[in-house]
């Protein structure tokens, strides 16, 4: 690692933890990014709802393995 991402690192690292969750965030998303694909703005928007409504406890969530296993049952 160069020195000039170690030091981004170490000050990442001293930010607070709120701070430090959305810039990680931000990071695993660039990670799963396809150069040139873009999202409409009506998903855009209904991507952030959903974000928000799980950030503030609003719904509920399933794991995969119950929604499959459901799903499965029902055919």
């Amino acid at each position: 690692m160069s020195i000039t991402a170690e030091k981004l690192v170490d000050e990442a690292l001293n930010l607070p933890i709120q701070v430090r969750a959305f810039v990680a965030e931000k990071l695993i998303e660039s990670l799963d990014e396809v150069p040139g694909a873009t999202l409409s703005p009506a998903w855009e928007k209904e991507i952030k709802k959903r974000c928000q409504e799980i950030d503030q406890g609003l719904i509920e969530l399933r794991s995969a393995e119950d929604v499959f296993t459901k799903a499965y049952a029902a055919l």
